[in-house]
């Protein structure tokens, strides 16, 4: 059974900021911060990608840099999170939601400017969005934190959106594009894969409560 002492503690926004200990951590923690920047650096991405206007220009490469940077921020606040005790439940939650805004922000302008499939980007927001709705809706007894196959999915997500933002094709020549099929199929494969995977965790959590 939950403790809903514990749970307000959890969500509470009186606690340790930056420094590491043992007592309770704010929500509004340095980790949880450079969370929501994670979150709001979406849209400036999608901004600069639309002023690109498919020309694979300066703002394409800016937008690119901006992806990876705010990307690369994920493992930045885990690292503060876990090295000063910082972990929340916000913060679990918020991570995966600000790890997918951007992801598919990148993974919808990628399809608007035909670079993309659509049904791939279909696949991969279907599980991601199904699977966080999923995590909401289990909240009411735990919250699930990412798994092993998970964080490697976030990985790959992000490696094969990278490259696919920068136009290194420009530079190294048309086999690159043959590099991002392959590291895009990766992503695909894993994302299916861990979904299957949190589905099938989610049916024995049913039949244990049952």
């Amino acid at each position: 059974m939950t403790d809903p002492e514990a749970s307000t503690r959890s969500y509470s926004f009186r606690g340790r900021v930056v420094r590491a200990g043992e007592t309770p951590a704010s929500s509004g923690n340095l980790a949880n911060i450079i969370t929501v920047v994670r979150i709001l650096l979406a849209p400036l991405f999608v901004v600069l990608l639309v002023l690109d206007g498919g020309a694979d220009g300066p703002l394409r490469v800016a937008a690119a840099v901006l992806f990876i940077v705010a990307i690369a921020t994920d493992g930045v606040d885990g690292m503060l999170a876990r090295r000063r005790n910082l972990v929340t439940d916000l913060g679990i939650l918020l991570d995966p939601i600000a790890d997918k805004l951007l992801t598919g922000a990148a993974l919808v302008m990628l399809a608007v400017l035909a670079e993309l499939p659509w049904w791939v980007v279909a696949i991969i927001l279907v599980r991601e969005w199904g699977i966080t709705v999923y995590r909401f809706i289990a909240l009411r007894d735990r919250v699930i934190p990412a798994s092993r196959g998970g964080k490697l999915k976030t990985v790959v997500q992000a490696v094969a959106i990278s490259f696919a933002l920068l136009p290194l094709w420009a530079v190294l020549g048309e086999w690159v594009h043959i590099l991002n099929t392959v590291l895009m199929t990766a992503a695909v494969v894993l994302t299916v894969v861990t979904g299957i995977e949190y589905l099938v965790q989610a049916r024995r959590h049913a039949r244990r409560a049952e």
